[in-house]
């Protein structure tokens, strides 16, 4: 039997935001197992109160696109607003390239399509986070 590799995680605390509870249990179970902390949002306006509430709190916001209350399109320009330097992961199995194509050229920094494996998301959170840190002085 093939060893599975091990997967990069980190201390970094990420906001989930997903309206379906079957895709809540598996991701927060599998970020918490690599050592994120896991804040949840089950809409747009949730996410954004949430944001606003714990400001320099939040490393990573992964959105999903289709929410109800605020979709993820209108919730990642009310992030922005909040917080030009904002990291958002897109996520999503229904929407259109073009909306993607668009949020990534205005500052998202990456899309997975759902489902997604759990390999693929642990790899692209740490691409994100790892980019985008500051350098050590």
């Amino acid at each position: 039997m093939a060893k599975r590799a091990k997967l990069p995680g980190g201390d970094e605390t990420i906001l989930l935001v997903d309206d379906n509870e079957a895709v809540w249990d598996v991701l927060i179970e599998s970020l918490q197992n690599l050592g994120y902390s896991v804040i949840l949002a089950e809409d747009g306006l949730d996410t954004v109160e949430i944001y606003r509430n714990n400001p320099n709190e939040i490393d990573l916001v992964i959105l999903d696109m289709i929410m109800p209350k605020l979709g993820g399109h209108s919730t990642f320009f009310e992030l922005k607003r909040l917080d030009s330097d904002v990291k958002v992961l897109l996520i999503s199995g229904y929407v259109s390239e073009g909306e993607v194509s668009d949020l990534l050229r205005q500052g998202a920094l990456g899309f997975l399509p759902k489902p997604c494996r759990i390999d693929a998301l642990a790899n692209e959170i740490r691409r994100i986070l790892d980019d985008t840190k500051a350098p050590e002085a």
